[in-house]
C-alpha cells in the first residue's frame, strides 16, 4: 500500500530525530511537507495485500502468528477512521479471519477488533469517492451481517454495536489532513443498499435462547425500520410476524417488549400496510399479544407499562380491521370486551376481579381505544354473540345520560365529556346490530330523554377539546349531535318495533320542537355542527313518516314549516362548504317522505309557495338536485291545485317553469350527446331518442334482478320526469315559450312514442321470425335452402386449424332435416312402427347401434323393431 520512498522518508525523519539530540546547535533547515506525508504519519503503512496473501496461506509453521500479528498492526493502522479506497480489502481481511474461527478460535479477537473499526468515521480523500466505493461499500456493510452466523456472542454483540453506531455518527478523534469524513447518512444509505436488514431479520432465529444477544438485534432492527427501504425489506423477510410470535418471550429487562412493538410500530407505518396485517394476522401472533396485554393490563402499574399497554392495543386494533384475524377464535376478542365494561358492568371474571382503572391519562385513553375497538370488532357478524354476553349495550347507555360524579373512577368533567361523546358514538355502529339489547334497555327512551337535557337551559359547560366534541364548546351541540345519529341509524333499520315505539314516545312532535328551537340558538361559529344536526332530524322524520300516513299527519304544517324555512336559505351558501348541500337534500327527501301523499299538508306546502321555491331551486342548474326535485315535482302535479302554481312561477328575466323544463331537456340531451341540429330538430329519426352512451356501449348479459339499460335510462336521466310534468300541464298554452322551445316541446310531446317505437322494432322482428320458420316447415325447398346456410355457418365458425395426430370427433347427426337447433334432452313421441317401418328407419342411425359394453357405435346385421314409448332422448 504504501511506496519504498513514503517508508525510506519516515526512516529519515526518525534518525534526523535521534541526531538532533546528539548535537547541541544545529543549522536549521526548512522543508515542505506535503498532505500526503501528513496522511502516512496518520495512517501507518501496511500492505493490505500482502496481508490478504497471508491469510489465504495454510500449513506452514508459525502461520498463525504471524497471521495474528499483522491483523493486529492493521487495526493499529486505521485507529481513526476507514477511507473507503481501502474497505473491500479490509473487509476481505475480515471476512478471512471469520473463516479461521471454527479451526483457529484465536481470530475471533482479530475479527472482534476489524468489526471494532466499523464504528469508526469512513472518509474519503475526494469528493466523488462516496459514489465511486459505493458498490464497495454496500457489500462490505451487508458482510456484517452475514458474520451473525458465526457462534460468538461477543462477535454478534460487537456487529450489533458497529451497526447502532451508524445511526450515532461521531467525527474522527483526530483529523487527517487530505481526508474528509464521509457524510453522516452515508452509511445508513449504504446498509440499506446492501440488503443489511435482511439478514439481521434472519439473524433473530439463530438466537432464540440469547436473551443477550436478541436485544441487540432488536435494537440494531429497531434503528433499521425508521427507514422506508428497510421496513419493505424486513416485511419481505417476514419480520413483522417472526417478532410479534415471540412478543411474550421471557425478559426480565423489558427491553424485547418494547423494542419489538416499535419495530412493529415502524413496519406499520413505513411499510404497504396489508401484507404487513397479513403477516400479524395468525394465531401464533394474537395469542402472544393477547397474553402481552392482559399481563400489562392486570400487573402493569408504572407509566411506561401502561404506555406500552396502549400501544399493544393500538397495534391489536389495527389487526382486527382485517376480517381474516382470528380475534374470536384466540379469545383475544372476549376478554378486549370484558376490559371495556367491566367498570360499568360488574363482572365476577377473575381477570378484573379487583382491578380499577384510575382517572391518568393513560388509562384515560385506554378507555377511548377500547371503545373504538368494540366498534371494529361489531364488523364481524361472529361477535355479536360475544357483545351480547358482554351487555356492551348495557355499558354503553350507562353514559348517555346528564353528567354527574361517577362512584368507581373519578374522571374529570373534560374527560368525562369526551367518553361520554365515545361512548354515544360507538353506540350508533353496535346497537343497529343488537336490536333486543336496544329495547330492552329502554334505549328510545334514554335517548329521547337525554336530547332533552341537551334542549333544556340547564347550565353546563361543555370543553369541546376531543375529534367528538368538535364545534361543541360552551354548549350541547355535541352531545345532540352524536344523539340523533344514533336515532338516525336505528331508524334507518326499517325495524317497525323500533319506529312504532319512537312515534308514540312523541319523537316526530321532539324533533321539530328541537329544529325550531336550535334555529334561534345558532350563531357563525356553531353553524357546521347545527346543519348537520337540521339535517339529521330531517332525516329522522324522514325515516318515520314514509309509507304512513298517520305519522305525515301528525308532522302536520310545523314540519311542513321548518321545511319551507330551509327552503328558503339563500343559494350562495350552498357554495360555503359548511353542510348547506347536505342540508338541502334532507330537506328534499323530507318532502318526498313527509309532505306528499298528505293531502292537507300538500295543500298548506301549495300555499306557503312551496312550489315556487322548489322551482326556484332547479333554476340554480345545479345537476344534483335536478333529478329529485323533478321526481317532487311529477308527485305534486297528482294535486289538481299543483298546475297554477307551476305556470304562475316567474324566474330570472321572467322565466316560466315551461321554459325551464325545455331548457333543462335540452341540456340534458347535449350532455347525453344525443343528435340534434342548431334548431333543435331531429337528426336520425331512427333513433330520435339513442344518447351516444347506447350507441358505444355493448351488449352486456345482466342477471335477472338488474335493471335492463333501457330501465336505468329512464330511471337515472330527467327526460321522463319533465316529459311527465308537461304531460301533466297538457302541453297546450305553456307561457313563454320561444320558437326553439317549441320545436323542444315536439319532441318531449313525443317521447313515449319515440320509446314504443323500439317496441315496434321487436315486435316487427318476431313476426318475420315466425314467416321464416312457416316457410320452413311448409316447402321442403325452403326447408333445404335453410338447412345449407345453416350448415354453412356452422362449418365457417368451426377451427380449421388441427393439432397433429389429432381425433376429430363429428357432432352432426347426418339425415337429419332440422333447422332448429338441438339443446341437451330432446322429448320426441316415437311414430308407430307400421306407419315407417321403424324409428329413423331411412337414416344411418338405423344400422348401428350401442354395443352393451360401450364404445363406439357398431355395424349390426339385423335390428329388431319394436314401438318405443315416448320417452327422452339425450342428444
Amino acid at each position: 500500500m504504501w511506496t519504498e520512498k513514503a517508508a525510506a522518508t519516515a526512516e529519515a525523519q526518525e534518525s534526523g530525530c535521534r541526531n538532533r539530540s546528539s548535537i547541541s546547535r544545529q543549522i536549521p533547515v526548512v522543508g515542505v511537507v506535503t498532505e500526503d506525508d501528513e496522511a502516512q504519519g496518520v495512517f501507518k503503512p501496511v500492505d493490505l495485500n500482502h496481508v490478504i496473501k497471508l491469510l489465504e496461506e495454510t500449513n506452514k509453521d508459525g502461520l498463525e502468528e504471524k497471521q495474528l500479528k499483522f491483523v493486529k498492526k492493521l487495526v493499529q493502522c486505521y485507529q481513526n477512521g476507514l477511507p473507503l479506497r481501502d474497505l473491500a480489502q479490509i473487509f476481505k481481511i475480515l471476512n478471512l479471519c471469520a473463516g479461521k474461527i471454527k479451526n483457529q478460535p484465536r481470530f475471533v479477537e482479530s475479527a472482534y477488533d476489524i468489526i471494532k473499526l466499523c464504528g469508526l468515521p469512513f472518509l474519503k480523500k475526494k469528493v466523488s469517492d462516496e459514489i465511486t466505493y459505493a458498490e464497495d461499500t454496500a457489500n462490505s456493510i451487508a458482510l456484517l451481517g452475514d458474520l451473525m452466523k458465526i457462534p460468538s456472542s461477543e462477535l454478534r454483540i460487537q456487529i450489533c454495536k458497529c451497526i447502532v453506531d451508524f445511526y450515532h455518527a461521531e467525527p474522527p478523534k483526530k483529523h487527517i489532513p487530505g481526508y474528509q469524513q464521509a457524510s453522516s447518512s452515508y452509511k445508513i444509505q449504504m446498509a440499506e443498499v446492501g440488503g443489511l436488514a435482511k439478514t439481521m431479520v434472519q439473524a433473530m432465529t439463530l438466537l432464540e435462547n440469547q436473551l443477550v444477544e436478541k436485544l441487540w438485534v432488536l435494537k440494531v432492527l429497531q434503528h433499521l425500520s425508521t427507514s422506508e427501504v428497510n421496513c419493505s425489506i424486513m416485511m419481505k423477510a417476514q419480520a413483522a410476524s417472526g417478532i410479534c410470535a415471540h412478543l411474550n418471550d421471557p425478559d426480565p429487562s423489558g427491553q424485547l417488549l418494547f423494542r419489538s412493538s416499535e419495530i412493529l410500530w415502524n413496519l406499520l407505518e413505513k411499510s404497504p400496510k396489508e401484507e404487513i396485517l397479513q403477516q400479524l394476522s395468525n394465531l401464533e401472533c394474537l395469542l402472544a399479544l393477547k397474553e402481552v396485554f392482559k399481563n400489562l393490563f392486570m400487573r402493569g402499574f408504572s407509566h411506561y407499562d401502561r404506555q406500552l399497554r396502549n400501544d399493544i392495543l393500538v397495534i391489536t386494533t389495527i389487526i382486527a380491521q382485517n376480517p381474516e384475524a382470528p380475534m374470536i377464535e384466540c379469545g383475544f376478542a372476549k376478554d378486549l370486551i370484558l376490559f371495556a365494561t367491566f367498570n360499568e358492568v360488574k363482572s365476577q371474571n377473575i381477570l378484573v376481579k379487583g382491578l380499577k382503572l384510575s382517572n391518568s391519562y393513560e388509562d384515560f385513553e385506554l378507555k377511548k381505544l377500547l371503545f373504538n375497538i368494540i366498534v371494529i370488532l361489531c364488523k364481524d357478524l361472529p361477535t355479536i354473540q360475544l357483545l351480547i354476553e358482554g351487555k356492551v349495550i348495557l355499558a354503553l347507555f350507562t353514559y348517555v345520560k346528564k353528567p354527574e360524579k361517577q362512584k368507581t373512577i373519578n374522571w374529570s368533567a373534560a374527560q368525562y365529556e369526551e367518553l361520554q361523546l365515545h361512548a354515544i358514538a360507538t353506540l350508533s355502529s353496535v346497537a343497529p346490530l343488537l336490536i333486543e339489547e336496544y329495547m330492552s334497555c329502554q334505549g328510545n327512551a334514554q335517548v329521547l330523554a337525554f336530547l332533552e337535557w341537551c334542549e333544556s337551559e340547564d347550565p353546563f359547560f361543555s370543553h369541546g377539546n376531543s375529534f367528538h366534541g368538535t364545534g361543541g364548546r360552551g354548549n350541547k351541540f355535541a352531545q345532540m349531535r352524536y344523539s340523533l345519529r344514533l336515532l338516525r341509524a336505528m331508524v334507518y333499520l326499517e325495524d317497525e318495533t323500533v319506529n312504532t315505539d319512537l312515534c308514540e314516545k312523541g319523537t316526530i312532535q321532539q324533533m321539530i320542537g328541537i329544529f325550531k328551537n336550535i334555529i334561534s340558538k345558532t350563531n357563525e361559529k356553531e353553524e357546521a355542527i347545527v346543519l348537520e344536526i337540521q339535517s339529521d332530524i330531517l332525516l329522522i322524520l324522514s325515516g318515520l313518516c314514509e309509507h304512513h300516513i298517520q305519522r305525515k299527519e301528525i308532522f302536520g304544517t310545523e314540519g311542513v314549516d321548518i321545511v319551507l324555512h330551509v327552503m328558503k336559505t339563500d343559494p350562495r351558501k350552498l357554495q360555503s362548504g359548511l353542510g348547506y348541500n347536505i342540508l338541502l337534500f334532507s330537506t328534499l327527501d323530507s318532502i318526498w317522505c313527509c309532505i306528499l301523499g298528505c293531502y292537507p299538508s300538500e295543500d298548506y306546502f301549495l300555499e306557503k309557495e312551496g312550489i315556487f321555491l322548489l322551482l326556484d331551486v332547479l333554476a340554480l342548474n345545479q345537476k344534483k338536485f335536478c333529478n329529485l326535485i323533478l321526481g317532487i315535482m311529477v308527485e305534486f302535479c297528482d294535486n289538481p291545485k299543483t298546475a297554477a302554481h307551476v305556470n304562475a312561477w316567474r324566474g330570472k328575466k321572467d322565466q316560466t317553469a315551461a321554459s325551464l323544463l325545455i331548457k333543462l331537456w335540452r341540456k340534458e340531451e347535449k350532455e347525453l350527446g344525443v343528435k340534434r341540429d342548431k334548431n333543435g330538430k331531429i337528426i336520425d329519426t331512427k333513433k330520435p331518442l339513442f344518447t351516444s352512451f347506447q350507441e358505444e356501449q355493448k351488449i352486456i348479459p345482466l342477471p335477472a334482478n338488474c335493471p335492463s339499460v333501457a330501465v336505468m335510462d329512464v330511471s337515472e336521466n330527467i327526460r321522463a320526469k319533465i316529459y311527465a310534468i308537461l304531460g301533466k300541464l297538457d302541453f297546450e298554452n305553456l307561457p313563454g315559450l320561444s320558437a326553439e322551445d317549441f320545436v323542444t316541446l315536439c319532441i318531449i310531446h313525443r317521447y313515449l312514442d319515440f320509446k314504443i317505437q323500439a317496441t315496434h322494432k321487436q315486435r316487427e322482428l318476431a313476426n318475420k321470425s315466425w314467416e321464416n320458420f312457416l316457410a320452413r316447415t311448409s316447402n321442403a325447398k325452403t326447408l333445404k335452402k335453410a338447412k345449407r346456410f345453416q350448415e354453412k355457418a356452422i362449418e365457417a365458425s368451426r377451427y380449421h386449424e388441427r393439432p397433429q395426430n389429432a381425433i376429430f370427433h363429428p357432432t352432426d347427426i347426418k339425415g337429419l332435416n332440422t333447422t332448429v337447433p338441438s339443446g341437451g334432452v330432446v322429448t320426441v313421441e316415437s311414430t308407430p312402427a307400421r306407419l315407417v317401418g321403424g324409428p329413423l328407419a331411412d337414416t344411418d342411425i338405423a344400422l348401428k347401434k350401442l354395443p352393451i359394453r360401450g364404445g363406439a357405435l357398431q355395424k349390426v346385421k339385423a335390428v329388431k323393431i319394436e314401438d318405443v314409448p315416448k320417452k327422452s332422448i339425450p342428444t
